[in-house]
């Protein structure tokens, strides 16, 4: 690719900036989740290099969201050209500004405990002089959110529908089958035991197969137990989902486990993707067990 081809491509550039405490990190997780490179606490003299190394990564698709605070402060004189810069190759550039009541900022520093990194006599001379050090900053910013009065959640939310209306980040579900003999996945979210199914392990036309098998599957679901609690599991997960999405969670794992892990909750967990799959294309449907053998049948080969 030629030099000025390169120079042809936009990028979508986020200044993160703002008070200490204020919530610049959180917002910084909201923008990764969405697909932004994050870099924080970098000079601002070097943002256009990393700029032009994400998009000669990524081409068309840059993005990136990039923190600036008072922990480089000797470098800030250099932000405005930066920006200046930026828009005359008409990169689409937000600088957004977080802040905060010097009460919620106090509380907030006092609830974890951390110094605050202006060095000054006391949190709250450090509080003013940070906000003096900021106000230019402050009034280069397009977009300016308090959150003196906003959760951790209730921040992410805000971001997520202020500015990603048409690209809320999509939940990562992965359901997993295993066997309780081999113990519990230490990633999974939720555990659903299906040992109460009827076990094709017992019948000797299927005990060679697995739930992965037409005929296995039949076996499992050919009751009207097995099919009323699929239904009440999928309504169950219909109804969790988005409110694991609104929370701010990225990835769900579902793990559903039965003796050996390749009988039942092999079945389970397919018939579980199929469902949640027509919704969803992003999940993933693994079977943790399913080529182990019991020791019984090892002893009898």
């Amino acid at each position: 690719m030629s030099a000025s081809s390169r120079r042809g491509r936009c990028a979508n550039i986020v200044i993160l900036t703002g008070l200490s405490g204020s919530g610049k990190s959180t917002a910084a997780k909201v923008f990764e989740d969405l697909g932004y490179y994050c870099v924080d606490n970098v000079p601002p003299i070097l943002l256009p290099k990393i700029v032009e190394v994400v998009t000669e990564a990524r081409g068309d698709d840059t993005r990136v969201a990039m923190g600036v605070d008072v922990r480089g402060k000797e470098f800030l004189p250099d932000m405005a050209r930066v920006l200046e810069e930026w828009r005359k190759k008409k990169n689409d550039v937000l600088v957004l500004f977080f802040d905060a009541s010097d009460e919620a900022l106090l509380r907030r520093f006092s609830e974890t405990r951390r110094l605050h990194p202006v060095t000054a006599q006391g949190t709250k001379e450090a509080i003013r002089k940070e906000r003096e050090i900021l106000s230019p900053l402050r009034e280069m910013s397009d977009e300016m959110i308090d959150t003196s009065q906003f959760t951790v959640h209730q921040l992410r939310d805000v971001l997520l529908h202020r500015f990603f209306k048409d690209g809320m980040p999509r939940l990562q579900v992965s359901v997993i089958s295993f066997g309780f003999r081999y113990g519990l996945p230490p990633e999974a979210d939720m555990v659903v035991d299906v040992r109460f199914l009827p076990n094709p392990n017992f019948v000797a036309s299927l005990k060679r197969f697995t739930g992965l098998d037409n005929r296995v599957r039949d076996y499992v679901f050919k009751g009207r137990t097995a099919r009323s609690f699929l239904r009440r599991l999928t309504s169950m997960l219909q109804f969790l989902l988005p409110l694991y999405k609104k929370e701010g969670k990225a990835y769900f794992t579902l793990a559903v486990g039965c003796t050996g892990g390749r009988h039942r909750s092999v079945a389970v967990a397919m018939a579980l993707g199929n469902f949640m799959g027509k919704e969803d294309k992003g999940i993933a449907v693994t079977h943790r067990d399913i080529a182990r053998m019991s020791p019984v049948a090892k002893g009898a080969r």
